[in-house]
C-alpha cells in the first residue's frame, strides 16, 4: 500500500475524540472544529424556530412563542 493510500486509511478510520480540541495534528483540528459546528446547529434547532414562552418559574407555558428576529443579508 502506498503512503497516501496508507494516510487516507488512517483518516477514514479517525473519529472525534474530546482531546482533538487540544491536539496538535490537523486532522484532529477539523474533527473537533466539525464537531462544534454539528453540536451548535443541533443546540439552536432549525432556521424556522420560535422562542418558547414560559412562566415566571421558567416552566414551559407554550410553543407558540415569538417568531425569532433576523437579519437580512445584503
Amino acid at each position: 500500500m502506498n503512503k497516501n493510500r496508507q494516510q487516507s486509511m488512517k483518516n477514514a478510520d479517525k473519529t472525534y475524540d474530546p482531546s482533538d480540541y487540544s491536539s496538535s495534528e490537523p486532522d484532529s483540528k477539523g474533527l473537533a472544529s466539525t464537531h462544534e459546528q454539528v453540536s451548535d446547529t443541533y443546540t439552536e434547532g432549525t432556521i424556522d424556530g420560535t422562542i418558547d414562552e414560559v412562566d415566571e418559574n421558567g416552566n414551559l407555558a407554550s410553543h407558540e412563542g415569538k417568531e425569532l428576529k433576523r437579519n437580512k443579508l445584503k
